[in-house]
């Protein structure tokens, strides 16, 4: 492609919002933990390997009769408040700049479970309701 020798109308985005194809057979809840899978599928999160996290679903998207892309769900990244695992693996404000880790779709965690948990991404804050993670690609 050659370089450009006018004006060009780029298509652009916000760059905290994106539709992605929801993976077979699963519901997403609004607020819930969004991340793709291997397929580049969007599902809710859960304790695993190999998913990237890329915010949270907007609102609810049931897939759970339908097969991988039959429909989309509106994710938006940012930086949100999510339960604290509980034990050994609750987040302090020690953690603050730290990478956190995905227990479940609204649950994080300090530890990656022993290579067992994919990041949620950066924690902002803790306070007694939840930890505030940064989220998105």
């Amino acid at each position: 492609m050659a370089a450009l020798a006018a004006d060009r109308a780029t298509a652009k985005r916000a760059g905290n919002q994106a539709s992605y194809d929801v993976a077979a057979s699963v519901v997403c809840r609004g607020g819930g933990i969004a991340v793709l899978d291997a397929s580049g599928n969007v599902k809710p999160g859960v304790t695993a390997t190999g998913l990237v996290c890329v915010g949270i679903f907007t609102g609810e998207v049931d897939n759970s009769a339908g097969a991988a892309a039959a429909v989309k769900a509106q994710v938006e990244a940012g930086v949100f408040r999510f339960g604290n695992s509980g034990a050994g693996d609750a987040i302090t404000k020690a953690e603050i700049g730290d990478t956190c880790y995905i227990v479940d779709d609204q649950t994080v965690a300090k530890t990656d479970g022993t290579g067992t948990r994919s990041a949620a991404g950066k924690i902002v804050d803790v306070d007694s309701a939840g930890v505030w993670v940064r989220m998105g690609l």
